[in-house]
């Protein structure tokens, strides 16, 4: 509705002045001035209506110094100048739309195809419900071309997804029979039932339409900035102007100041790039709540980040398969994780999940009989199989003693016995992410100068991670209210960004200037209190949103520079004469186009 009526203006603006020239070829020339006078009304009018309703709500804009250059051409009788002026004007604020519109287009995508509604069966039949009526073990169907609508597992079919929107891959992935889907998902071949494990409210999906929602209604310090600055702008244009006017009597120059003098560099260049740098953020999977935090991103040199999640995987992973000689490495992992299949304890899962991603082919476990949290014994191919921890194993066994082999700090030891045999060991650990070197490496690019690892482990497993990473200092140990005592103590060093996932990092994560949370797999707590998202499980996106940060900050402040000592230069050449009123308005919009269009850069 906003655009449309601005878009008359413009057509109002253009009709006016175009009229006005084209009266006198129609015998009407005693109505060119009227021509002019009602198109630059028109304009005025609703730019009073606009600066009443701001100054309503205690805000003191920059468009009063257009409203005080139209007033001024028409109560001199200058039409010619109020209508140009008037199309200028309103021509810049179509102009102002379009690029935030443009700006905006990811964010916009994210809010658009929100699902609503879901197939959900009952009674053997399916039935087309608000997603808001999904509770946690509902079953649905999701077709050919349809958004995930909520968080779940699939439970038949194979679901191809494009999960691009949510994490700024272009490649489809593959999810079958159990794995998890997240809301936001398109699904893009055959259709899928899924059973739900989370309500709407609370999937995916709906919590980053929430944040996006947020980050579109927060203001940018910068933004915040340009308005405070309006006053003083607005005292610097009119002492310049009546200066103009009482040294040299020409209420025409006065007018040249005036119209020269639109501040269109801070009211469109700071949101444009600031909008367009969040929207980039978005669209590499990385959701940042607000201008705010944009700004404060870019100005940040201190990093405090979390270990477990953040810089490892967060899980317990394979790293080595000791063999005792008798049976191959492949051959103890598979007969172990053929057997876990019957277990649910965490470190099974992990052993099942490393043998299937090796490729083995696991058997089904026969006779399997779990002792709660110490191990399993059973049959696999006919062999008498036992899986648990050294102690577990080596009674089953009747052994008096058994060497474990060496293993990092902080790792998992599993023993594996064979027909009566100690088998060997599978060693398991939190491991290092792939990309954690190379994030940190870029993160010192981009003008990171300590980087801090904060831990609740204990030293010797923080002292192996940290021996692999470029890390300034190391904090082992900590509760979460430690955390929090680590970012408030870094605050001495520099603006400081918190990373993390768990629960515990929560605190700290709201007490930095600016927390960045896992949101693949961190904690909804953490995630709530972050000030950015990180929605695709990469740990080098963290680099890129600084440097987007940093990139639309620089680009907004360069346009408001340039913008403005251009600005000043029209005001002061129109003062000498140099600049007619209708050219000082034509150099105005002509500046506008400028800062705009170098402010879209933000999104590149």
């Amino acid at each position: 509705m906003l655009n449309r009526l601005k878009l008359l203006l413009v057509i109002v603006s253009a009709a006016g002045l175009g009229a006005g020239f084209l009266a006198p070829y129609f015998g009407m020339s005693a109505l060119q001035h009227t021509f002019w006078g009602l198109a630059a009304t028109v304009i005025l009018l609703f730019l009073a209506r606009e600066i009443l309703t701001s100054l309503w709500r205690g805000e003191f804009g920059l468009d009063i110094v257009a409203a005080l250059s139209m007033s001024g051409a028409l109560y001199f009788g200058e039409t010619l100048a109020a209508a140009v002026v008037s199309l200028m004007y309103s021509g810049g604020q179509l102009l102002e739309n379009f690029a935030e519109a443009r700006a905006r287009a990811e964010m916009n995508a994210l809010l658009g195809r929100a699902p609503t509604k879901a197939l959900r069966y009952f009674d053997g039949q399916l039935v087309e419900v608000r997603i808001e009526k999904l509770v946690p073990g509902d079953r649905i169907l999701v077709r050919q071309g349809e958004i995930v609508p909520v968080d779940g597992k699939v439970a038949s079919g194979k679901a191809l997804l494009d999960q691009s929107i949510l994490t700024g891959e272009s490649v489809p992935v593959y999810r079958n029979i159990g794995d998890e889907v997240l809301s936001g998902s398109s699904s893009l071949d055959t259709a899928f039932d899924v059973i739900t494990i989370r309500p709407a409210s609370q999937s995916t999906y709906s919590g980053i339409v929430r944040l996006v929602q947020a980050a579109q209604e927060a203001k940018a310090p910068m933004v915040r900035l340009a308005d405070r600055f309006a006053l003083w702008f607005l005292a610097l244009t009119v002492l310049l102007a009546g200066g103009t006017w009482i040294v040299t009597g020409d209420h025409l120059r006065m007018l040249a100041v005036l119209v020269s003098s639109t501040p269109c560099p801070l009211i469109l260049a700071v949101p444009v790039a600031v909008i367009s740098g969040i929207s980039k953020a978005a669209r590499r999977g990385v959701l940042v709540k607000g201008g705010p935090v944009l700004e404060t991103l870019a100005r940040a040199s201190v990093l405090v980040i979390d270990k477990t999640g953040t810089l490892t995987e967060g899980r317990a992973t394979l790293v080595n398969v000791h063999t005792s000689g008798r049976r191959r490495p492949d051959e103890i992992l598979r007969l172990a994780a053929s057997l876990d299949q019957a277990s649910q304890h965490v470190i099974a899962a992990s052993v099942v999940e490393a043998a299937i991603g090796r490729g083995l082919a696991l058997s089904i476990p026969v006779h399997a009989k779990e002792t709660g949290g110490l191990g399993v014994e059973g049959h696999v191919n006919g062999k008498r199989v036992i899986v648990g921890g050294s102690d577990f194993v080596r009674k089953k066994l009747k052994l008096r003693a058994m060497q474990k082999p060496a293993a990092p700090p902080g790792s998992v030891i599993v023993a594996v016995a064979v027909d009566g045999h100690l088998a060997g060991y599978l060693i398991l650990a939190d491991a290092l992410r792939y990309d954690a070197a190379h994030a940190l490496a870029q993160l010192r690019k981009a003008g990171f100068k300590r980087i801090v690892l904060a831990s609740g482990d204990q030293r010797a497993v923080v002292d192996a991670i940290a021996a692999q990473l470029d890390v300034d200092h190391i904090r082992p140990e900590l509760l979460p209210r430690d955390k929090v005592d680590v970012v408030i103590a870094e605050r001495a060093n520099g603006v400081v960004l918190m990373a993390g996932d768990g629960v515990n990092d929560a605190p700290a994560l709201a007490a930095a200037d600016v927390g960045i949370s896992m949101g693949v797999k961190g904690s909804p707590a953490s995630v709530e209190s972050a000030d950015a998202v990180l929605l695709v499980d990469q740990l080098g996106r963290i680099a890129e949103a600084v440097e987007i940060a940093q990139r639309s900050r620089a680009i907004a402040l360069q346009s408001v520079y340039v913008g403005l000592a251009l600005s000043l230069g029209a005001m002061v050449a129109a003062a000498f004469g140099y600049l007619s009123v209708v050219e000082g308005a034509l150099f105005q919009e002509a500046i506008d186009v400028a800062v705009i269009l170098n402010a879209l850069r933000a999104l590149r």
